[in-house]
């Protein structure tokens, strides 16, 4: 019984000194710790790179003991999640796409002497959603968005026409990262049936491990076309070339030895990893065909291979450990044994 009364009095003091420090006694005075006020956000032209801003709540104006710091919370659009930053400033940039809903909110935090030297943050919150703008008729954004990185020499980025786009509209892609000071067009446009279908970089360098956004808009007499906003970093939108040599060749032991030539590229050969098929002829004409994955640019395959033909071909992409993701090349010319004029049907 004895140790059981002390419980009591210790869990009162623990709940005590948490009420303390959410309402803290500075200068004489019972402050709370409110959240900011006159939140905002700021277009400033750059493809949905925002500006937040807001103010030190007005019970806090004359707080001096104490350190004040915010704590902002936002919705990464592009990533699907929230993201968070701590910062003695009252203003913080971020990217988001404008055809989503920006959703920001921010707390404030106090830490000095006033607090015991704890960090204590505001229970409430500030929050601001702010919805798209409806400009662009619906069904008249482009379709089929996609941007590859040509062995590392240049990007080109193509798109479809939405069904609802009027023949007689034009659309523009701008693109923004850090580095400019303002969002630049397209330098070379790409056409099909005479619309816009693309465009190709070319002669632009785009820095890699960068964030770059990318919009395609459009106008027509009928009015504004829906506009689509993309975010990238180029390394991972890479497409190796083509690997344009095979070497196919029996060894003393009758295996076949398969080697190739590293395309003609800046991609370090560490970076690469390769899918060989082999196309494989068996009795009474059965085929059958199996993809080897390998991060060597060479394959030695077992005897007893029994006279029948084999054929293989190769391509390549950029692994894991260079980037997130990428395309694979196109697929090399094919090498036969024993050599045939007959080209094998591949699956694809």
């Amino acid at each position: 019984m004895t140790s059981k009364s002390w419980l009591i009095p210790k869990a009162a003091i623990l709940l005590l000194v948490i009420t303390w420090r959410e309402n803290m006694f500075c200068d004489g005075l019972t402050v709370a710790v409110d959240p900011p006020e006159d939140l905002m956000v700021s277009d400033l032209g750059l493809l949905g790179h925002l500006e937040i801003t807001w103010s030190p709540p007005a019970s806090l104006i004359d707080v001096t003991e104490c350190q004040k710091m915010y704590q902002l919370e936002y919705f990464n659009t592009y990533r699907d999640s929230w993201s968070a930053v701590r910062t003695p400033k009252r203003k913080y940039r971020a990217q988001f796409d404008l055809m989503k809903d920006v959703k920001v909110r921010v707390y404030t935090m106090l830490s000095g002497p006033c607090t015991g030297g704890a960090v204590v943050k505001s229970k409430n919150y500030t929050e601001l959603i702010q919805k798209p703008s409806s400009t662009g008729a619906v069904g008249t954004a482009v379709q089929n968005f996609v941007c590859v990185y040509h062995n590392l020499n240049y990007m080109e980025c193509k798109w479809g026409r939405g069904p609802k786009t009027p023949t007689n509209s034009q659309q523009n892609l701008y693109f923004w990262y850090k580095e400019l000071e303002q969002a630049e067009e397209c330098p070379k446009y790409l056409a099909s049936n005479g619309y816009r279908s693309g465009c190709n970089f070319t002669g632009i360098s785009l820095p890699d491990f960068t964030d770059i956004i990318i919009c395609v808009n459009g106008s027509s007499p009928e009015g504004l076309l829906k506009p689509t906003y993309t975010s990238l970093q180029i390394q991972n939108h890479v497409k190796p070339e083509t690997t344009k040599t095979l070497h196919l060749q029996t060894g003393p032991d009758e295996r076949l030895e398969l080697l190739w030539d590293h395309p003609e590229s800046q991609i370090p050969v560490h970076c690469l990893e390769w899918e060989v098929e082999r196309y494989q002829e068996g009795p009474e004409g059965k085929i059958t065909s199996e993809p080897i994955f390998t991060k060597e640019m060479s394959l030695t395959l077992p005897s007893g291979l029994d006279n029948r033909r084999n054929c293989f071909r190769v391509r390549s992409k950029l692994d894991k450990y260079c980037a997130d993701k990428g395309f694979w090349s196109e697929w090399s010319p094919e090498a036969c044994y024993p050599a045939t004029s007959a080209s094998p049907q591949w699956k694809h």
